[in-house]
């Protein structure tokens, strides 16, 4: 089970200060599952590990197992919280040199992704790979029209109409998309595509436990019982009317919310272990979307150690000191590395001769938790004993849980994005997307 330790906080605000908002937290706790505050129509997520269908995850396993049969590449079709979850889980469970071994060791395709963005660049350059490769394409868009995913899709589509032929590349096309509108399910149903839904009650950030993530997971090749399991086991333990100290996600949002109220503005997400990168990316959207409005929220950055260290390290050493660090700790790496004893010893390494390297990579992770305390900075440590399907499983939840706590401690919608929306309009307006001719004319006065 997750563990969580606050103790490195202490030296900035006291554990009464903390524990004060015992009460707070549990009436915030309370709006979650009485659906009473802020946001409720989407709050399908905090239910969902103990609810989920097994119909739906035997339909989810075939067609993953469907598209891994034709395919070298599976590639997933989204944005924000439409693939960043299932990209977090992928390349937390995959190798780092993934992107060499063509189909992976276990024999699945290799995942890659596209619509996350309008780099030209990019989607060209994909074209040509698939031009080699046999591919399918799991499309997932609640509504279709989000530019970026749905650019993406239309050049796709027509490579591999043009590759397999019409009636063939219908095989090869998942999509994840509303159960009843919006232009995807429009163009799926008329199609024929295998078609997956969203929940209505379920926002893309809290998602990945839904076909959203569970999907493209099952299509590499990974256990998403293992993962619902494993998330819904952290439902269990964070259910309502317990204290802090039995409830980490509230504790979490405690702590990081006392940060906060003394000055702490800015949370840095930190791992030492490398295939965690797009967790943290996925973390960044659930924290930055759901408490970055009203003029209020902690801003959330992210970090790899011990490389950032070399780079950042000296800014959160010794910059402003507006920041705190929540330390994702795996106690176990997966792999056996031992260094070896040198005779020469020309690098002067034998002090570390016969010592894992996941132990040198944990003095480190102390050593810089120490020295970034010592330096002004508050730090907080999220604990799991490896990385697995069970482990991300609950580490998902226990962030999720979390979030909709923090949310509402900090007065905000944590279910909203209503922000999103102001590039997309400047966008439509600048491309001359009908019904924008008025915010045309305005933005060309501005430029």
């Amino acid at each position: 089970m997750i563990k969580l330790n606050i103790e490195k906080i202490f030296d900035f605000v006291s554990k009464d200060e903390v524990y004060s908002l015992d009460a707070k937290v549990r009436q915030c706790e309370d709006m979650l599952y009485n659906k009473s505050g802020k946001g409720s129509d989407y709050l399908g997520w905090i239910n969902l590990p103990s609810e989920i269908d097994k119909n739906e995850i035997g339909k989810i396993e075939a067609c993953a197992k469907k598209l891994a049969s034709l395919s070298e590449l599976i590639i997933v079709i989204g944005i924000g919280g439409s693939y960043l979850g299932a990209r977090a889980v992928i390349d937390a469970l995959s190798s780092n040199f993934n992107a060499l071994l063509g189909r992976t060791k276990r024999g699945f395709p290799l995942v890659i992704y596209a619509g996350n963005s309008l780099g030209e660049d990019y989607h060209a350059e994909l074209l040509e790979i698939l031009d080699e490769k046999d591919y399918s394409v799991i499309v997932i868009s609640k509504s279709g029209t989000t530019t970026e995913p749905a650019v993406a899709f239309r050049l796709l589509k027509d490579h591999l109409e043009k590759k397999y032929g019409k009636e063939n590349s219908k095989r090869r096309i998942a999509a994840v998309t509303d159960r009843s509108k919006g232009a995807l399910k429009k163009l799926a149903d008329t199609e024929g595509y295998e078609t997956f839904v969203i929940p209505d009650d379920v926002g893309g950030r809290y998602s990945v436990l839904t076909p959203v993530g569970l999907l493209p997971i099952a299509a590499a090749g990974f256990d998403v019982n293992k993962l619902i399991g494993g998330a819904r086991e952290m439902e269990e333990f964070t259910a309502s009317n317990k204290g802090l100290d039995n409830n980490p996600s509230n504790l979490y949002a405690a702590a990081r919310n006392t940060l906060h109220q003394k000055g702490k503005a800015i949370e840095i997400l930190v791992s030492f272990t490398p295939n965690l990168s797009y967790f943290i990316e996925w973390w960044k959207q659930l924290f930055g979307e759901s408490e970055g409005k009203d003029n209020k929220g902690i801003f959330p950055a992210g970090v790899g150690f011990t490389t950032d260290l070399h780079s950042m390290g000296q800014w959160i050493q010794e910059g402003t000191r507006n920041i705190f660090e929540t330390v994702i700790n795996v106690e176990s790496p997966n792999h056996t590395l031992s260094i070896e004893t040198d005779t020469a010893n020309l690098d002067e390494l034998n002090y570390i001769a016969g010592k894992r390297l996941g132990e040198v990579n944990k003095m480190a992770e102390i050593g810089t938790m120490l020295a970034h305390v010592e330096g002004g900075v508050p730090n907080i440590s999220v604990s799991i004993p490896r990385v697995d399907e069970q482990n991300l499983g609950q580490l998902i939840y226990f962030f999720e849980k979390a979030c909709g706590v923090s949310g509402y401690l900090l007065g905000v919608n944590p279910f909203d994005q209503p922000g999103v929306e102001a590039y997309k309009k400047n966008m439509f307006a600048l491309l001359g997307k009908p019904g924008f001719e008025k915010m045309t004319e305005d933005i060309r006065k501005k430029l």
